[in-house]
């Protein structure tokens, strides 16, 4: 955790730390450090502000270092206090509101020439050339300050009070100091104790200054001779402990007051600038029309989203200390695999006397190579994983530090970007990231039968052949891992077993699923291939072939693979309007928006007859939902319908309208409510799309003659709540009658 609590820039722990618009937090002294000033009217830089109040800390100056215009006291204090100690309106010059980056900044001519333990660099204030300021015109714009993020690199301007103007990180300060306790409660052990670790210390001797445990004091410091007139006295506590001194992480933390209104406490949380307000930031209006919610509230949310994506990389980071230990293994029978096939080369190369000496020893070499291969890609994966561990440890040690912290202001400050953080930790743990890259088998095999004169022509057979190569055999279908799932198949194949002409790729083929003819649908070096897209209900006839530089290898059997009857799916997100909100897996839609808003489902019918159901869970004031089918590029913002990319029945309580391309027809009375079930039925046999409600149908087939891929789709705004029910039999009464048998 301790890499989450140093400073960029100066590489320590943060002291006074603030948080910048982009969500990361830089040490006061050092934002001071690495602010920059650019006139708005000149080129050069202006003249340096001095501070007012003390100088920097020793840290920030040592992150300074020497270098054009950073003698003692040179780093610009930016805050309005110092601004205003400038003198002649120094101040005002020096906090007017300017964006700018490296690029456009003007100091295209200047070379920083300060450097922070962790590499980042600082760009020093540089005093203007001399005469620059009387040259100036007097109407010459003011100077503005800006400061450029050490992390992300972007640059925000400093208002009208400088550095006080970014919100202080409490939360941070707070876990610093406890950290810092911490780590001196530590500390406090026997400094003369042979044990591994020091005991703790019981007494410190004041005239000595030595710690000793009880069992040391007793051996080197007897309270006879002349010791005896040396004072022992209780070990000094960390600061903040009760009897340290420092003020500790308790009660005693004064309540954050807002940064507009010095006298009053933080009480709600505006949602749309991010950020803890005060009743009077509302009642002067500056927040008054933004959607403002309860302080607890948000601050119970936000620690309850953060505790959830910790979850995630919680069971992501257990994964990875089980896959250490797998990959661990793994080195051990790597090892143990490699001395045996040492041991079996070295048994075949004997009995073949003095011919295979010579030969033996370029074999030996190709073994020690494939193992140490495998051993390096092992070792390169052990240390890639242990550093995404201890970097999402740290992480999660850190977060959890955060939601033990009792400032919900404090806290609602930083938690949207510790959640994103945490997010995309979990994001980077993606699939196959805790596989190994390697097996531990060896695949060489040494064929010794070859006569004496080929001896000096031995090789591993999978290495470049120097004898005429073939076309490869037919492969062999692995018949229990193919499977099908809803609308897509998955096949595996393998080569026969002592099979040694070398394969190039293989090409997989497929029928149309109605007995027509085979077309190519993969073409690789893979021996596990899923197709997706297919037609549900429908049987299809798969076979694949092996390639080389020869040719063509012969089919395999068919395989004969039978997609889902019904589609089973859900509504999809990624294409879903942003102001729709999914959850119950996916399958229950509602809308942040008074207007209508439009999701699709995340199955595609271009064949067969699909039914599916949606059950109103609510219903307000009367709305207007849609319900039907759309092109997957339907306009998502109005309702559906109103294109000429969906097909629909919008219902309110009392009758419903089918619409396509903003047209309305066929009125038909009888309306939905809470609990009511809307049934679509698409016929793409008969090109046709009917309605029920309740189990009755709602008017006359609503669409004919549609032709075409199409996906279920809904439209509705915030007084609606639908789940989907996908998965179900067509209806008995519009069923095909089955034909009788010959």
């Amino acid at each position: 955790m301790e890499e989450e609590l140093k400073c960029p820039v100066c590489g320590s722990l943060f002291r006074e730390p603030i948080i910048l618009p982009c969500s990361h937090n830089v040490c006061l002294p050092c934002a001071r450090t690495i602010a920059v000033q650019t006139p708005e009217s000149e080129q050069h830089l202006p003249p340096l502000l001095h501070p007012r109040g003390p100088a920097p800390p020793p840290s920030a100056a040592a992150a300074a270092g020497p270098g054009p215009g950073a003698a003692a006291g040179s780093a610009a204090c930016l805050d309005s206090e110092c601004a205003a100690g400038g003198g002649g309106g120094g101040g005002d010059h020096a906090d007017k509101l300017s964006l700018h980056s490296e690029t456009d900044s003007g100091y295209g001519s200047y070379t920083p020439s300060l450097k922070s333990p962790n590499g980042v660099r600082v760009l020093p204030l540089v005093p203007a050339p001399p005469g620059a300021a009387a040259a100036a015109p007097r109407g010459a714009g003011p100077a503005s300050s800006s400061l450029t993020c050490p992390q992300c690199h972007r640059s925000a301007s400093l208002d009208q009070r400088g550095l006080r103007g970014f919100q202080r990180n409490r939360l941070l300060e707070a876990i610093v100091q406890r950290y810092q306790q911490g780590r001196a409660a530590a500390a406090a052990k026997c400094q003369l104790c042979d044990r591994s670790p020091p005991e703790p210390a019981a007494v410190l001797c004041e005239q000595c200054e030595v710690l000793y445990c009880g069992p040391c004091q007793l051996r080197c410091h007897p309270a006879r001779g002349p010791f005896a007139k040396h004072r022992l006295a209780p070990p000094p506590a960390p600061p903040g402990a009760p009897g340290g001194g420092g003020k500790g992480a308790g009660g005693g933390r004064r309540l954050p007051t807002c940064a507009e209104h010095d006298l009053e406490n933080y009480s709600m949380y505006c949602v749309s600038c991010r950020s803890p307000v005060c009743y009077r930031c509302l009642e002067e209006g500056q927040h008054g029309k933004h959607d403002v919610k309860a302080l607890g509230a948000m601050w119970k949310q936000h620690k309850a989203q953060l505790s959830q994506a910790l979850n995630g990389v919680s069971d992501k980071a257990k994964e990875a200390k089980e896959f250490l230990v797998q990959l661990k293994n793994l080195l051990q029978q790597i090892q143990e695999n490699g001395l045996d096939y040492e041991a079996c080369l070295v048994a075949q190369c004997d009995a073949l006397v003095d011919a295979l000496t010579r030969q033996k020893a370029k074999l030996l070499t190709k073994v020690t190579k494939e193992r140490e291969h495998k051993l390096k890609v092992v070792w390169d994966q052990i240390n890639h994983c242990t550093l995404k561990l201890r970097q999402s440890t740290g992480l999660m040690e850190y977060c959890l530090e955060v939601i033990k912290e009792n400032d919900p202001s404090g806290f609602l400050q930083i938690s949207d970007a510790l959640i994103k953080r945490v997010q995309v930790s979990q994001e980077q743990w993606v699939k196959g990231a805790l596989e190994p890259k390697v097996s531990a088998e060896f695949d060489l095999t040494l064929d010794s039968e070859p006569l004496l004169q080929s001896i000096h022509q031995l090789d591993f057979i999978q290495m470049k052949c120097r004898v005429p190569v073939t076309v490869p055999p037919v492969p062999l279908l692995q018949l229990e891992k193919c499977c099908t799932r809803n609308n897509s198949v998955t096949l595996a194949w393998r080569m026969p077993p002592l099979s040694h002409n070398p394969v190039e790729g293989y090409i997989l083929e497929l029928d149309d699923g109605d007995g027509g003819q085979f077309r190519e649908v993969y073409v690789g070096k893979e021996t596990l291939c899923t197709i997706d897209g297919l037609h549900f209900n429908s049987t299809y006839n798969a076979r694949v072939k092996a390639f080389n530089s020869s040719g063509v290898g012969p089919y395999s059997k068919t395989v004969i693979l039978q997609t889902s009857d019904v589609a089973w799916f859900t509504f999809d997100p990624s294409s879903a309007h942003r102001d729709i909100v999914l959850s119950n897996d996916n399958q229950t839609a509602t809308c942040n928006s008074y207007d209508d808003r439009v999701v699709l489902g995340t199955a595609a019918f271009s064949k067969g007859i699909h039914y599916w159901e949606l059950h109103v869970d609510r219903y307000d004031n009367h709305p207007d939902p849609a319900f039907g089918i759309a092109r997957i590029n339907v306009v998502k913002d109005m309702m559906l319908g109103k294109d000429d990319k969906a097909w629909a029945m919008y219902v309110d309580n009392n009758r419903s309208w089918f619409m396509h391309c903003n047209s309305h027809t066929n009125r038909t009375e009888g309306g939905v409510s809470k609990g009511a079930t809307v049934g679509v039925l698409l016929d793409l046999n008969k090109h046709n799309l009917t309605f029920y409600i309740n189990g009755q149908q709602q008017g006359p087939p609503a669409f004919e003659n549609i032709e075409g891929v199409f996906m279920p789709a809904l439209s509705l705004n915030r007084n609606v709540q639908v789940t989907l029910h996908t998965g179900l039999e067509v209806p008995q009464c519009v069923k095909q009658p089955k034909l009788p048998n010959n």
